[in-house]
């Protein structure tokens, strides 16, 4: 039976370094409850074979894996992701050092992005044999909570073909992105995320090659709307919507 019963946590301001172990600790914990269960699936098979029958049955049981949904934000910080070229970080030691940001190369899939103050990162650790076991649609469902969110605030936003992410004007030279993704996916489980521009400075954006895109802008919800928005409202806004379209009980 399908788990769809999802942990909620906001994080709220924490250190990049922190939140990744954090992270990294509810992910290995999951999967190794996966592994634990495949073993077992293994042994009742073995044990089937030999006909024994009651102790098998007890080694078919599977233990139940979690869902957690995080929010957070972080000082100012830059990750550059497997499939990055660490010459699209603009800035040397005594740069970052100057613009008080800190710098990682992670495990997650594409290139360099920011994360700052004013920016909603969300960390879905989900076992998606729990939802649905296609990464592309895992993706676009995350878009669209983004996209949704939008919305509610009368703004149009929408997908650029070939990109991840959350576009404006994507069909032309006004062409720029308010959501960056980037996910991790072993044995069907998920980390990393999205990173969705509320209210955060734009030119810290100034100090990289965005996603390895150097010719299209990016912007925030502070910058279309012409005011600063409340994120904890934005936070609630956006839970709702991927909680409705991933079908969850949210904790």
């Amino acid at each position: 039976m399908k788990n769809k019963r999802v942990f909620f946590e906001d994080w709220g301001l924490i250190d990049y370094q922190q939140a990744w172990d954090k992270q990294e600790h509810l992910f290995s914990a999951t999967v190794k409850t996966k592994l634990n269960n495949r073993n077992s699936e293994l042994a009742y098979a073995e044990a089937t074979k030999e006909h024994v029958l009651a102790d098998a049955y007890a080694l078919f049981e599977p233990d139940e894996t979690f869902n957690y949904l995080v929010f957070c934000e972080h000082p100012h910080v830059y990750t550059l992701g497997k499939s990055g070229k660490a010459d699209h970080l603009l800035l040397d030691e005594q740069g970052l050092k100057d613009k008080q940001a800190t710098y990682y190369t992670i495990n997650r899939g594409g290139d360099i992005t920011y994360h700052g103050p004013g920016q909603i990162v969300s960390y879905p650790i989900l076992d998606l044999d729990n939802f649905f076991t296609d990464i592309h649609l895992y993706l676009r469902t995350l878009e669209e909570a983004v996209i949704l969110t939008l919305a509610d605030y009368g703004l149009t936003a929408g997908r650029y073909p070939g990109y991840t992410g959350v576009w404006f004007d994507a069909d032309n030279e006004k062409a720029r992105k308010i959501c960056a993704m980037g996910v991790r996916c072993s044995r069907w489980v998920t980390m990393h995320g999205l990173a969705f521009n509320v209210n955060p400075d734009l030119s810290y954006f100034k100090n990289i090659v965005p996603c390895g895109i150097d010719d299209k802008a990016v912007t925030s919800m502070q910058q279309e709307l012409g005011y600063e928005v409340d994120i904890n409202e934005v936070k609630k806004i956006l839970k709702q919507h991927i909680s409705v379209l991933f079908d969850m009980e949210m904790l």
